[in-house]
């Protein structure tokens, strides 16, 4: 099965971890602003040096001694048992895990431009069990491709996702196939077939090979620098880039690329060319492969690629690694390596490109080495070149990312936005260390907008818990409604329009046959301790109702705080009563509590009744009631059980009851609505708001019900 790049990519992602993408962050500034964290990689004779003391350490800034705070000696165990490293479950995860300093962050970068079929091959089983070997409990691993974005790299703890990718996908490499994937590839073939030495367009032979050459190494490179960049974005600590490649050329400007062509073999079209759509037989001006449009694009992208600079691009990315403390330990694949080119080169349409000569080969060979192994040295890396014991390469790089130590220290250097030099030295004679070169210190107004942005996200986060609670408070009850009850009760408390509280009280009888006939209710409000009576009400329900709403108001005004309602029930031919009771909450004025809930539908002869079960069918409509004496004007939403707005329309109103009361209303059809729990969310249009059924904001009610098959 053949994968393109594109999809390869696609692939790559979902291996990585089962998590979403991560955001791209801009470089944090943790714990205060001048504290400074170095990683240090001593080493004696390619051995990790493991008894070292704080003692044993200096570190100069800018040619200035600095204390050092804090001192740790991490030694890190791999091979774990992959049931034994716990996986982040979400992005939020993921990124604390990363910003730890005791976990180390790793990303296999697979060049798939500049690895062969055999190499891809000959580093899946090495890189398989260095993995293994070199993934502790606390480290994170992601991998990434060259038309992969930085943003698109997940981080996990197990092997076994990226194991059983590289061995099923296997071979990814992408380096002199003899039918390239890439579409762009093959236009560039197309533009530019290589010709018989005495044909009149033979003048154009090779540009196609150089134009793939110089876009494969342009991507490859723009790739590493934006995950330098990302990488420094998440965390202050060592970044390990495990880049499997054969290395670069690092191209430079060629104006040769771009020198002008036999113009009867590549005519430069004025206007839009015209040619048929094969689905259709229509005339069209679209892009054609075959027609003028493909060649003007060739044409552009040859002279912008001839202008390539990639040895300072080069340059640049190991300034960034420095700056992001990233490390690089490239692996060339191919082992022990004697040609750079193949023999025959069959990627580009037409006749066989001629073999490079032997001493432009070598050099070539020579110059790919030399970028992997500067991008290793300047970063303070590995780099494993011509040697066909890939695992004991692999090793090396295992021993030396598995013991290091951490140094922090409070830098007296300035908050002035300027790189920072650091030099970490050992007294103990012949031990040589590896560590950070510097950092990008801050400045005072980065401080201060990063304070800021902490503070929003505190801010972001805590409103967020707090609507969460509420959300889970209002839906709480609902559990209630799993047994049946021979009376169900529903409150709701708040202020008259004329100024006194009072607590309007629905009850709902169960379908017993003790009701059949009606029932006498007497329903009694006494202060919390029930020490004492303060309103009492009867109710008579008639034959064929189950439901009574009633309101209970004192003579001496109620005072915000918790009352007890007690509900005795008895049928009109029963002699045995009933009973039910219910703690109520009145808040300040004018904040209301609870809602009285209503219900439409056949069951109800399309007539709106009281309700005090929170249970509907879909069939049905749900009307809400709360109490509000000085609203005008309510608007009103439909939330589903994470607190998420749905697409529901939701009919909002102001009224005045016959008592002069007002009340805020919400109503809803629940036809389009699966079974399920449903919040209604009512806010003022002005002034305080009310209270939710459970948790209280300045400006909205929540109400919750449920929808049942």
């Amino acid at each position: 099965m053949l994968f393109r790049p594109r999809i390869l990519a696609g692939l790559l992602v979902a291996a990585s971890a089962a998590l979403l993408a991560q955001t791209r962050q801009p470089p944090t500034f943790r714990t205060e602003a001048n504290y400074v964290r170095v990683d240090v990689y001593p080493t004696k004779d390619d051995a990790p040096v493991t008894d070292l003391t704080q003692a044993d350490f200096d570190v100069i800034e800018d040619r200035a001694p600095q204390k050092i705070e804090q001192f740790e000696h991490v030694v890190i165990r791999g091979g774990m048992p992959q049931e034994t490293r716990v996986e982040p479950n979400t992005v939020a995860q993921s990124q604390a895990m990363a910003q730890s300093s005791r976990s180390r962050l790793f990303v296999v970068f697979l060049d798939t431009y500049h690895v062969t079929v055999d190499g891809s091959h000959n580093i899946r089983r090495p890189l398989i069990d260095a993995l293994d070997r070199l993934i502790g409990p606390d480290d994170l691993v992601g991998i990434m491709t060259p038309e992969m974005s930085a943003n698109d790299v997940t981080f996990a703890r197990k092997t076994t996702t990226i194991e059983g990718f590289l061995t099923r996908y296997w071979p990814w490499g992408e380096k002199d196939r003899a039918i390239p994937r890439d579409q762009i590839d093959q236009e560039y073939g197309f533009c530019y077939p290589n010709k018989r030495p005495d044909d009149r367009c033979a003048d154009q032979n090779g540009i196609a090979a150089e134009m793939i050459d110089r876009r494969h190494e342009k991507m490859s490179l723009e790739s590493l620098e934006d995950l330098v960049v990302h990488l420094r974005g998440i965390r202050e600590e060592r970044k390990a880039i495990i880049a499997i490649t054969d290395g670069w050329l690092l191209y430079r400007p060629n104006l040769n690329l771009a020198r002008p062509l036999n113009s009867k073999c590549h005519p430069l079209p004025d206007l839009p060319p015209v040619s048929i759509d094969p689905r259709g037989g229509r005339l069209t001006t679209k892009d054609d492969p075959n027609n003028g449009a493909s060649e003007s694009r060739c044409n552009i992208a040859r002279v912008m690629l001839s202008q390539l600079d990639n040895d300072r691009k080069f340059r640049d990315i190991l300034d960034e690694a420095n700056r992001a403390n990233a490390s690089f330990y490239p692996v060339d694949p191919r082992g022990l390596v004697v040609f750079d080119t193949p023999l025959m080169r069959l990627d580009v349409p037409g006749q066989p490109q001629p073999p490079v000569p032997l001493e432009v080969d070598s050099a070539m060979l020579r110059g790919r080495q030399e970028s992997a192994r500067t991008l290793a040295v300047a970063t303070d890396g590995i780099a494993i070149l011509n040697s066909n014991n890939l695992d004991a390469g692999f090793k090396r790089i295992v021993a030396d990312l598995s013991s290091y130590y951490l140094l922090g220290y409070y830098s007296t250097g300035k908050l002035d936005g300027r790189f920072h030099s650091i030099t970490v030295r050992v007294k103990r004679p012949g031990v040589q260390v590896r560590a950070r070169r510097g950092y990008l210190a801050a400045t005072p107004q980065a401080v201060t907008a990063a304070a800021a942005a902490t503070a929003e996200a505190t801010a972001a986060k805590n409103a967020a818990a707090a609507e969460t609670r509420a959300i889970d408070a209002v839906l709480a009850p609902l559990n209630g409604f799993a047994r049946e009850l021979p009376i169900r009760l529903q409150a709701a408390a708040g202020y008259t329009k004329s100024g006194p509280a009072a607590i309007w009280m629905v009850g709902e009888l169960s379908a017993g046959d003790e009701w059949r006939t009606g029932a006498e209710v007497d329903v009694v409000l006494e202060d919390a301790a029930g020490a004492s009576t303060l309103a009492n009400a009867h109710v008579s329900v008639p034959i064929g109702a189950r439901t009574f709403r009633t309101m209970l108001s004192s003579a001496s005004s109620l005072a915000p705080g918790e009352y007890v309602v007690r509900v005795r029930a008895r049928g009109s031919a029963s002699s045995m009563a009933t009973n039910e009771t219910a703690r109520v909450l009145l808040g300040s004025t004018p904040e209301a509590t609870g809602a009285v809930f209503l219900r439409r539908g056949q069951t109800t002869g399309n007539r709106e009744v009281p309700t005090a079960d929170l249970r509907f069918r879909r069939g049905e409509q749900v009307r809400v009631e709360i109490p509000a004496p000085n609203v005008d004007a309510v608007t009103a939403r439909l939330l589903d059980r994470t607190g998420k707005a749905l697409a529901v329309p939701v009919t909002a109103s102001v009224r005045d009851d016959e008592a002069g009361n007002r009340w805020q209303i919400a109503q809803v059809a629940l036809a389009p609505l699966a079974p399920g729990d449903y919040v209604i969310e009512i806010t003022r249009a002005g002034g305080a708001g009310g209270a939710g059924q459970a948790g209280r904001s300045s400006t909205r009610t929540l109400a919750a019900f449920r929808i049942i098959p």
